[in-house]
């Protein structure tokens, strides 16, 4: 299987690209998430600037968050800059629009999102909508600016629904997924892409990529598989599953509610610690601040073993490459870690265990 990394937009971000470049990983990402971290296009510029072989990804943006065009342009020109080694992720924006207090959006505008995409950044012209103004657009510069004759690969962000992964079959990308490690759910989401294909002038059984982030840890001799180590290594995806739980928790249904009564403790928990409620509307401001940050502390206790174990990959070398291999034989193709606690020494245990 393939490996590459994810972090979040920061000073010293080329310096990472670089680092996992020389470990041989295949892909370097960077968030999506405006109001928690930096711009990803930015960083991206620098790592394509410093690289010459990572492939380098947007994971993930929305038209939610973003105009076709406006990100058409962002993709066209890092694709100047590391032609052919560009890689956009496209979501509903759950996440960074939650974090904006927003809902995400619908399948149906990502379907006419990712199209656009394809068409801009392809050289072709597309059709652009503001309300009920409809307009052909297509860069109207040409040169050095953008590049649309090298391939740009997209992937849409899919968990467990069958909609984004409808919207990847019918407009032929692959899928990008966070924290899902159950080899039964990845097969039903290539089977829901393949059937959505059938139809279409694409390929039900032609081949693209799918990606899971999760995070990694590798056990020492004797060492407790839910101690503090493990937890502030894999702690930052649980805490993000929380914190979505507890913002969603007046839902009907909520995610807090399909949880069971330990991991629903765990969001009360949680939302008592944030000083908040689930129903304040005000409540994203105290929920994701050091969203996918390095755990505190005094939260470990809410990093909850089935949850550890759910998404994220936690055990012996034995144990890592066994979860691994069933994940590829259900149609994963490259694992994507996210590493907080140490991103150099974590990226270098994930190229020796993979590469």
């Amino acid at each position: 299987m393939r490996a590459g990394v994810v972090v979040t937009a920061q000073p010293g971000v080329e310096d990472l690209a670089v680092r996992a470049e020389e470990l041989g990983l295949d892909s370097f990402w960077v968030n999506d998430t405006p109001m928690v971290h930096g711009d990803p296009f930015v960083a991206l510029s620098l790592c394509a600037k410093a690289t010459s072989r990572i492939r380098l990804g947007i994971g993930v943006t929305s038209p939610a968050l973003r105009s076709a065009p406006a990100t058409a342009s962002g993709l066209a020109s890092l694709n100047a800059l590391a032609p052919g080694r560009i890689i956009c992720g496209v979501g509903t924006g759950n996440t960074a629009r939650r974090t904006l207090g927003m809902r995400p959006t619908t399948a149906a505008r990502l379907e006419d999102f990712t199209a656009t995409l394809q068409d801009l950044c392809a050289g072709r012209s597309a059709q652009y909508r503001e309300g009920n103004r409809v307009r052909d657009i297509r860069f109207l510069h040409a040169g050095a600016q953008v590049n649309t004759a090298d391939p740009i690969e997209f992937v849409v962000a899919a968990l467990l629904g069958p909609k984004a992964a409808a919207v990847a079959g019918r407009r032929g990308t692959g899928l990008i997924s966070f924290g899902l490690l159950d080899p039964t759910a990845w097969q039903a989401l290539h089977d829901t892409r393949r059937h959505a294909a059938q139809g279409t002038p694409r390929d039900p059984d032609s081949h693209t990529d799918s990606y899971v982030v999760t995070a990694l840890h590798l056990l020492d001799e004797d060492e407790d598989p839910h101690g503090d180590a493990a937890r502030d290594a894999t702690g930052h995806l649980v805490l993000s599953l929380l914190a979505f739980a507890a913002d969603t928790a007046a839902d009907t249904p909520s995610l807090a509610e399909q949880l069971g009564p330990e991991e629903g403790e765990a969001v009360r928990k949680l939302l008592d610690r944030r000083g908040t409620t689930a129903t304040a509307p005000d409540r994203h401001t105290k929920l994701y601040p050091n969203y996918l940050g390095r755990i505190a502390p005094q939260d470990r206790d809410l990093v909850l073993p089935s949850l550890m174990n759910t998404l994220a990959l936690v055990g012996t070398r034995d144990d890592l490459l066994a979860r691994i291999t069933t994940l590829e034989q259900a149609g994963v193709d490259e694992l994507l870690i996210q590493p907080v606690v140490d991103p150099p020494t974590e990226m270098a245990l994930l190229a020796k265990l993979l590469t």
